[in-house]
């Protein structure tokens, strides 16, 4: 099958709100075959050859870094890697400055993640090349809910008509918001479980439902996907103990006893093993899709570079 060749419609990915139920379709079709790619012998290709690419994470990331690194350079961009904590940043330069710094290096592609919501919006309408939302804040992170789409979409043949479960911090979560946006713009009935002080109100606007108690969320769900209790985050307490939360709504064989036989367990990561989630549900074969989500995370990533820099290689 020959690849989908046509223009992307956007400049920038800066979250699933700006995108289309046809945009993501096509994202998640052009990441189909990069899968595929990423599973033969030579994984490399020449399609961004002479395009730079700039990763600037002014949080710390394993995953989505080193998974836009390997993404550029198997499609043959040039990549760097900037050092938020050595660069002028810290010495109190603005993302405006940032901005007109960037500009005189002539990037094609910058992929940015920052503490603060919006942040990446701001720093996209300064710069002159393509932006990706690495993460900012609790915002978006909308390339985690790509490669979340397209490891259901592999390991269930569908998204539509699945009920899924959101569970554990999402008051805290930019991954829950691009997750509840987009299944349900593919057709999932989205539930959202966990304490009511780590349970927004204002997400009851996106058509989800809403549980505190995690055996009633659980029940009848195809899909079950957790998230890190985000500690670094909160102000306050939000949670009696991480004891008492793993025993209410840490995800255990007994949890899933009210699930779908053939239930898919996810988690973005980095995992609080005995937290949110016991290690030996984790690490099961049958269930896990986790290390499916690490795969599908480089594939998503290759196909959005791909998308976002088509119009510039038309033009080159």
């Amino acid at each position: 099958m020959r690849p989908d060749t046509r223009p992307f419609a956007h400049r920038h990915l800066l979250g699933i709100e700006q995108l289309s139920r046809e945009d993501v379709l096509f994202l998640l079709d052009l990441a189909d075959g990069y899968v595929e790619l990423n599973r033969r012998p030579e994984k490399k290709l020449s399609l961004l050859r002479g395009l730079t690419q700039i990763n600037l994470f002014f949080e710390s990331s394993t995953r989505t870094r080193t998974s836009f690194e390997l993404a550029g350079k198997r499609l043959g961009a040039d990549v760097v890697n900037m050092s938020v904590s050595t660069s002028a940043i810290r010495k109190g330069e603005t993302l405006i400055d940032t901005a007109m710094t960037l500009n005189a290096m002539h990037p094609d592609v910058l992929v940015v993640r920052h503490a603060d919501s919006g942040a990446v919006e701001l720093l996209a309408r300064h710069v002159r090349c393509a932006v990706i939302n690495g993460g900012d804040g609790r915002h978006e992170h909308p390339t985690q809910a790509l490669l979340d789409a397209l490891t259901i979409r592999r390991r269930k043949g569908r998204i539509e008509g699945l009920t899924v479960a959101i569970c554990g911090d999402l008051l805290h979560s930019r991954v829950a918001r691009s997750n509840i946006l987009l299944l349900t713009r593919l057709g999932a009935r989205v539930r959202l479980v966990g304490p009511p002080t780590l349970l927004p109100r204002t997400f009851a606007a996106y058509g989800v439902e809403v549980y505190h108690d995690m055996r009633e969320g659980l029940r009848d769900a195809d899909i079950v996907m957790m998230l890190r209790l985000q500690t670094e985050r909160m102000r306050g307490s939000f949670v009696p103990s991480t004891r008492e939360y793993f025993h209410f709504y840490g995800l255990t064989y007994r949890q899933l006893e009210v699930t779908k036989p053939d239930v898919l367990v996810m988690h973005p990561g980095p995992m609080n093993r005995g937290i949110e989630i016991d290690g030996v549900v984790a690490d099961d074969i049958h269930r896990s899709a986790i290390l499916d989500q690490v795969e599908m995370g480089v594939a998503v990533r290759m196909a959005c570079l791909d998308a976002l820099t088509r119009a510039r290689r038309a033009g080159a």
